[in-house]
């Protein structure tokens, strides 16, 4: 049996790499030669470790999800609703006003839009949760969450134009004054 020679890169680090690129440039604008100038290994490589970049790019959107998106993941185990929409939107403002400016999830790569409608859908079971227990009462929960997810989508847009991370948070409160019940 032969013996293959040993992987002489970190599939963890180029995963990262592709990650950032991904995030900066969305999936139309990132080609695996892209990858391969920022981390230095060859398309050959990259390809027989993560197959096709279609998969490359899910893995490091699950990436993003499991770290700078994970704001989310956090905010739903909050005591009430609306300290879980503040949690995701000021989650967002931090998130996407790093580098990167912007937001992974903000792109037309494959996956994306579910992986957004998923998020809306734990939200809205999230929000369900606090029907259920009398905090929040006439509301349709689902377009609560897509509400809140809208917010987000457009606090990336801002960062990505350059807005500042206190504006973004700034931005944020003045959507949250329109939280059912808000006065």
């Amino acid at each position: 049996m032969a013996v293959g020679r040993p992987r002489e890169f970190d599939p963890d680090q180029v995963e990262h790499e592709a990650m950032k690129l991904f995030w900066a440039h969305g999936f139309d604008g990132v080609s695996i030669s892209d990858i391969s100038a920022a981390t230095g290994v060859n398309r050959r490589s990259i390809y027989a470790e993560f197959g096709c970049k279609e998969q490359l790019y899910e893995r490091a959107m699950q990436r993003y999800v499991a770290g700078p998106g994970g704001y989310l993941v956090e905010a739903l185990a909050l005591p009430t609703a609306r300290s879980v929409a503040a949690a995701v939107v000021h989650g967002a403002a931090d998130a996407v006003s790093g580098n990167p400016r912007g937001c992974f999830t903000v792109d037309d790569g494959p996956g994306v839009a579910e992986m957004r409608e998923a998020s809306v859908r734990r939200l809205a079971q999230r929000f369900d949760a606090a029907v259920a227990d009398g905090e929040l009462s006439g509301v349709d929960t689902l377009l609560l969450a897509r509400w809140i997810a809208t917010v987000c989508q457009g606090i990336a847009i801002q960062a990505r134009g350059g807005v500042s991370r206190a504006d973004l948070h700034a931005l944020a409160d003045v959507a949250l004054a329109g939280w059912p019940g808000s006065c």
